[in-house]
């Protein structure tokens, strides 16, 4: 690709948009809507309410997830002839659990500019609300519908310190909650719905008072479960544990057939197991004498 063709070309811009309330809409995007040459949106039935009421007259295209590598060639090639274009999702950050991403990689492989427009996203909007640690967190949107890549996640997620993020339709919400218990066990959780609307709800449970709560109420709403990490001194318990029901002597086989010395592997033994390096020398001790 030559100087000046790059230098015509197009920007692709990611247009973030309200997730319920159209106030939380930003000036900056209402402009660049009005001034782009085309819209990408995922539904574009969806998008003309929202592109009415602010009165943007920019033509409309539908790029969504089963037209997303064919239609991003399409997209591409137009910025490469020097149209400008917006990306909207049906809600919220285009990127995030949605199609954009094919169309973001292949503008950079094309070496087409892209510039993302900050706004409303579900997952953050939820995990501020949700009152759990918003320091470290981890975003799994939907869980895969295939029963093995399913449980693959749900393992992984067994051992995640960090804030975890799920979303869910409400017709699926107490199998997922009942997956999520048996997986991870008995969590604190926030249950997000109808985000930035009239009836918002952050519901503070746990999975077990959520599943008796469903048993006589019908979910509604599409939704966001925050749910607590796993506490590191949970799992340092569990180490420590695991290395109880070792016999000692085995344990330090560990190490010395590493070719660690044995004042050292009984060190590291100590460590492992939360006690002094004299209750492990003393425990050998006796062994041997008996």
């Amino acid at each position: 690709m030559g100087i000046q063709e790059v230098e015509m070309a197009g920007i692709l811009y990611l247009v973030a948009t309200p997730i319920g309330n159209l106030e939380d809409m930003t000036f900056r995007a209402v402009r660049v809507l009005k001034e782009v040459d085309l819209i990408a949106a995922e539904d574009t039935r969806n998008s003309i309410k929202l592109l009415n009421h602010f009165e943007i007259q920019t033509p409309m295209t539908s790029y969504h997830e089963f037209n997303k590598i064919e239609k991003a060639r399409y997209l591409v090639e137009q910025m490469r002839q020097g149209v400008s274009i917006a990306l909207v999702t049906d809600a919220g950050t285009p990127g995030i659990s949605d199609p954009g991403e094919e169309l973001v990689r292949q503008c950079y492989e094309a070496g087409i500019e892209v510039t993302s427009l900050p706004g409303p996203a579900a997952c953050v909007t939820a995990l501020t609300l949700s009152g759990l640690s918003t320091r470290r967190f981890c975003f799994e949107a939907f869980l895969p519908a295939d029963k093995k890549d399913r449980q693959w996640i749900l393992e992984e997620l067994k051992r995640e310190t960090r804030t975890i993020i799920v979303y869910e339709a409400p017709h699926r919400l107490v199998r997922t909650l009942g997956e999520l218990l048996e997986a991870l066990g008995n969590r604190s959780i926030t249950i997000c719905r109808e985000l930035t609307k009239k009836y918002e709800e952050a519901y503070r449970t746990t999975f077990e008072d959520a599943l008796k709560l469903y048993e006589t109420q019908e979910p509604k709403g599409e939704c966001v479960i925050v749910i607590e990490g796993k506490r590191i001194a949970d799992i340092q318990d569990e180490q420590v544990k695991s290395w109880e029901e070792m016999p000692m002597e085995e344990h330090m086989a560990i190490y010395e057939d590493q070719g660690i010395e044995r004042k050292e592997a009984m060190r590291l033994v100590a460590k492992d197991r939360g006690i002094s390096k004299r209750d492990v020398y003393q425990y050998l001790m006796n062994r041997k004498e008996s």
